[in-house]
């Protein structure tokens, strides 16, 4: 009998691949703390400088696998440039 309290496995798969993103703002204000051009960020991440600076406009949202490596990138340098320091 499944555990009301246990999300299902479709569920947990989904919640799994979930990724949170900071708004288009502060993507680029990490990216020009850190110092780095849209074209080194994707280079990084595997997808054209023009779509970086999409995000960055929040004119389109990163989709997988492109959008966990994006994350990963932003969640560093929010670690290492905290907003308002």
């Amino acid at each position: 009998m499944p555990n009301p309290r246990q999300p299902s496995k479709p569920i947990r798969s989904l919640l799994k691949r979930a990724v949170g993103l900071p708004g288009p703002d502060e993507r680029a204000r990490l990216r020009l703390a850190a110092n780095l051009t849209q074209a080194e960020v994707a280079e990084a991440v595997g997808v054209n400088r023009v779509q970086v600076a999409r995000w960055e406009t929040g004119q389109a949202e990163p989709r997988q696998p492109h959008r966990r490596m994006y994350a990963q990138l932003l969640h560093g340098l929010a670690g290492r440039f905290p907003q308002g320091a």
